[in-house]
């Protein structure tokens, strides 16, 4: 399956999102900064699981019709930095949906994730890393798990990927980088947590009006997982 995750920039690049869609034959399609009362409730042959009220820099995410079956989504608050208390950018930083699968009758947990600004400390986003993950666990207990979004998380990643793979999961970033929209901050900023599923291939897309660029997840659920749920 093929999962998208973009960062729309304050929803400037939403116009976009159709023939990105469409032109890369997305399953799943995660947002981060987009406007829920600005996004349509179908893309083609996507149609809108769930989005963020309350943010002013939402959440959302879309998934192929004929494909997955919703069986619950929800948003979810993480701890915040300085920045969200002073300036309110988001409430919820986390979208999870658990999904059913048609084509192989299995369901797994996938999730849109924005972390905190580049003005927090690595430590807090790391925080917010794995209390996302645990959220997960609860949403899907035992299923394959896949959290794709904006990590801002430049630098010093080798940390990250030691923890991540302490608590089971790996952490792939896509093959160039995502965001160079000002030098020292250039880097790989969106990319992917997951368990349970064999992650073929994480590429960057090119670049639209946001000043992020969108990365593009080929993923199948680990066979070792495979354990069929009634529709």
């Amino acid at each position: 399956m093929k999962i998208i995750s973009y960062n729309l920039r304050k929803n400037r690049a939403v116009a976009e999102l159709g023939a990105l869609a469409d032109d890369h034959g997305a399953d799943v399609l995660c947002l981060q900064e987009a406007e829920a009362v600005a996004l349509p409730a179908h893309l083609g042959h996507m149609s809108l699981v769930h989005a963020t009220e309350r943010n002013r820099l939402g959440l959302a995410m879309y998934v192929r019709e004929e494909r997955f079956r919703p069986r619950s989504a929800h948003t979810f608050q993480l701890k915040k930095s300085l920045h969200d208390r002073l300036l309110a950018p988001a409430h919820e930083r986390l979208l999870g949906a658990r999904l059913h699968d048609l084509e192989t009758g299995r369901d797994f947990v996938v999730a849109s994730f924005h972390a905190a600004p580049l003005t927090a400390l690595n430590s807090l986003r790391r925080h917010q890393i794995h209390a996302a993950l645990a959220e997960l666990r609860q949403l899907g207990p035992g299923l394959p798990a896949l959290m794709v979004g904006d990590y801002n998380y430049p630098v010093f990643k080798g940390r990250l990927d030691l923890e991540m793979r302490d608590h089971g999961y790996e952490l792939s970033l896509s093959d160039r980088r995502t965001y160079t929209r000002y030098k020292m901050f250039r880097g790989h900023f969106d990319f992917a947590t997951s368990s349970g599923l064999d992650i073929a291939s994480v590429r960057t897309l090119d670049r639209g009006t946001s000043d992020h660029l969108p990365i593009l997840v080929s993923a199948v659920l680990s066979a070792e997982h495979a354990v069929p749920v009634p529709a």
